[in-house]
């Protein structure tokens, strides 16, 4: 039996560069960070005591004899993609629910996949598992998903991510103190709007009019420059970051009607009247978390302000996708 346990990602800047639809024909570019909460996939070879050979357990269960006939398609893809032979047993696991802006997919892709080449007895490195998982959700399960989920899940940590060229992905970990980091973690605050969407379908519209939006995508990987200068520089004020975070949401809204609402709206200019100094919708857009960077003197009245939405704490972690449990299999 293995487990696997591969982190969520916040997205600061940059999200929309990351599609291959225009970072093969320009710089893409994002500074994202992996935070403490997971996605747990367990794995085991199935006993042959039953008339199926996949059992596949996630908010369905799924008892199947062949991996074409699997609906969920992670797990049929990546089964697919690393040619399973034998009988599966998987459970997926998560600390948020899936929908909610912050990569699960991917990150669950990056698990199973780690998971199943723990089980066939293989280590693989983080590149490879990042490259693959893009490979699996990008071309075989033809998912509308750009390419830092999978990234920043496999790697983990703080980092700004060049995407493009012949590396295809390149990782610059954020060389800051361990006090700047703990202060940008603490002036973080992140909120469920309890409205959960499919990021595939609102991902769909913005790539359609990625070329039309030259200078807005520009516009945001200029703020990726920005933002990196801010939080390298130890004399600049970590305040410019939040101010940032604003001026990014502002322009990310207008990629397409898809990805802000009324509701979302209504959030974030109740968090800024209360003292936020900026902040995001995470993910694609409708729903899911909204992230603010808050002053310690204003936490709690942000807090009070958006009292009906659920509060989430979030730490930092730098370690991305690890095997947490191995044991040998008994059959």
């Amino acid at each position: 039996m293995i487990i696997s346990r591969t982190p969520l990602r916040i997205s600061f800047f940059g999200g929309g560069t990351d599609y291959p639809v225009w970072y093969k024909k320009n710089k893409g570019s994002v500074i994202s960070t992996s935070i403490n909460k997971y996605i747990y996939v367990t794995c085991r070879y199935l006993p042959q005591f039953f008339d199926y050979n996949y059992r596949i357990r996630y908010t369905e269960q799924e008892h199947e004899k062949q991996i074409s006939s699997i609906k969920h398609p992670s797990v049929r893809e990546c089964l697919k993609f690393l040619k399973f032979k034998k009988g599966l047993e998987m459970q997926h696991n998560a600390d948020i629910p899936a929908m909610s802006g912050m990569g699960s997919s991917s990150s669950f892709t990056v698990g199973l996949l780690n998971a199943l080449y723990g089980l066939q007895g293989t280590m693989v490195d983080k590149k490879r598992l990042a490259l693959e998982a893009i490979h699996v959700e990008q071309n075989m399960i033809k998912e509308n998903v750009g390419s830092q989920d999978q990234t920043v899940a496999a790697y983990g940590g703080l980092n700004r991510i060049d995407f493009g060229g012949k590396e295809i992905i390149n990782i610059t970990p954020l060389n800051i103190s361990q006090d700047r980091i703990n202060k940008l973690e603490s002036n973080l605050l992140m909120f469920y709007t309890g409205i959960s969407r499919n990021a595939s379908k609102i991902a769909k519209s913005q790539i359609k009019t990625t070329n039309k939006k030259t200078v807005d995508l520009n516009k945001m990987l200029a703020l990726v420059d920005e933002a990196y200068r801010v939080l390298t520089k130890t004399k600049t004020n970590l305040d410019d970051f939040g101010a940032l975070l604003g001026e990014s949401w502002k322009i990310k809204r207008t990629l397409t009607n898809k990805i802000s609402n009324i509701v979302i709206d209504d959030i974030y200019d109740n968090a800024i009247k209360a003292g936020a100094i900026g902040g995001k919708l995470l993910g694609a857009g409708s729903g899911g978390c909204m992230l603010f960077y808050v002053r310690k003197n204003k936490q709690e009245k942000v807090k009070r302000r958006l009292k009906n939405l659920l509060y989430i704490p979030i730490k930092f972690e730098n370690f991305g996708s690890q095997i947490i449990y191995k044991m040998p299999n008994d059959f």
